[in-house]
């Protein structure tokens, strides 16, 4: 979150580059120039992250390597997963554990927040490059509901049994009468087997996804996103027409893919509709990592749960808790990030950050301009209201 104070150390001009990784990269490489005598040093890399990621700030996850060196580093929070797997002949390093499957290699365990891994011709060691009262485990709990893939070990969980046991929690909290439990895909399926097994409700297949499209709610702007939907999924109206539904879904950032998802459901035949959502509602935008927008995007933080309903045109909605979700981790007490469901940062958010800062000038209007306007919707440049965004989706979907 500190990455436009390090551009400007680093003399690093606006537009010239475009990502915080470059801004990492130049930190090492000059760390590494103010002893040119000891680039040849074997440990030179080692010794130069060491003194650059104490100055680091927020969520990063970082691979690096040299002639003889493959080294791994979380930050001090742990915000995003990162594990150490080993292959017959040597080590490997991937953010998830289902890489490790892909080459052979069979999950070690995960590396511990603040924990670097060097890897060498000897085999690995472990360095602990933050000083102890830095250290504080906040795994994104989105990596549980949506980010990580289900055959992803987090925390010693299995991601796709969390998901189930969400599903299952969910159906516990808000039971109601249908005749089908259906998951919207990918990462709402899980959840909505769970529902439907604690529910006695069957379960079914009511929309096909597209697997060429990737993920909407990241798509540069509101056109995009509301059109990409329509791309995405398309309903299975045999098991759709004259049906009461429930449809899980793991969340709802902006509710783009969800009302048009929901209109293609009620052009199918569906007789009700009712959203069940596997995590709390997502007010808060995130700065560790996410572009999810500004708050002013984020449908629940402009909105009651009733008035989202009747936003979406649903018969119910009803979001998990955030204890439940807690519960359903089989992880309670490791030490999560959920900023994104309450407002809490861990590390504190800068005023001035802004996702633009390598792109444009600080003091040059941008659509979404700094900390202040992303969680303050009344700013002086706010981005839409969801409800500003009703005409423009149906101008789309013709709901």
């Amino acid at each position: 979150v500190n990455t436009e104070e390090l551009a400007e150390e680093l003399g690093m001009l606006p537009g010239t580059v475009s990502s915080d990784s470059d801004v990492m990269a130049e930190l090492i490489a000059s760390e590494l120039a103010k002893s040119p005598e000891e680039s040849s040093d074997r440990r030179a890399l080692e010794r130069a992250m060491l003194a650059v990621l104490p100055r680091l700030r927020g969520a990063f996850s970082v691979v690096a390597m040299d002639e003889g060196h493959v080294i791994g580093v979380r930050d001090p929070n742990g915000f995003r997963p990162l594990c150490l797997g080993k292959l017959p002949n040597g080590w490997v390093l991937a953010s998830e554990s289902p890489a490790l499957d892909v080459v052979g290699a069979h999950l070690v365990r995960e590396l511990e927040p603040g924990e670097m891994i060097i890897i060498d011709a000897t085999g690995y060691r472990s360095v602990r490059a933050f000083e102890p009262e830095l250290v504080d485990p906040k795994l994104c709990l989105f990596e549980f509901v949506y980010f990580a893939r289900p055959d992803t070990r987090l925390y010693g969980q299995s991601v796709h049994q969390a998901r189930v046991r969400m599903g299952e929690s969910l159906a516990d909290q808000a039971p109601v009468d249908a005749d089908l439990v259906m998951g919207v895909p990918e990462s709402g399926i899980p959840a909505a087997e769970g529902f439907a097994r604690r529910s006695g409700i069957p379960f079914g297949q009511g929309l096909v996804k597209n697997r060429y499209i990737g993920r909407t709610f990241i798509a540069p702007n509101q056109e995009m996103r509301a059109l990409g939907v329509r791309m995405k999924l398309n309903p299975l109206r045999d098991n759709i027409a004259g049906r009461r539904l429930i449809v899980v879904d793991d969340s709802i950032v902006r509710g783009t893919t969800t009302r048009a998802m929901v209109s293609m459901l009620r052009e199918a035949g569906a007789l009700e509709i009712h959203m069940r959502i596997s995590s709390p509602p997502y007010k808060w935008p995130c700065f560790y990592g996410m572009d999810t927008g500004s708050r002013g995007e984020l449908l629940a933080a402009n909105m009651s749960v009733d008035e989202i309903r009747e936003y979406l045109n649903v018969d119910s909605l009803s979001y998990l808790t955030l204890d439940r979700l807690l519960n359903s981790t089989g992880a309670v007490g490791a030490g999560f990030c959920d900023a994104c469901l309450t407002g809490s940062y861990p590390v504190p958010i800068p005023e001035s950050l802004s996702k633009d800062v390598l792109e444009l000038p600080s003091d040059k209007p941008v659509h979404v301009s700094g900390f202040a306007s992303l969680l303050d919707v009344d700013a002086g440049h706010p981005a839409q209201s969801p409800l500003d965004l009703m005409n423009t989706e149906e101008s789309l979907d013709g709901n």
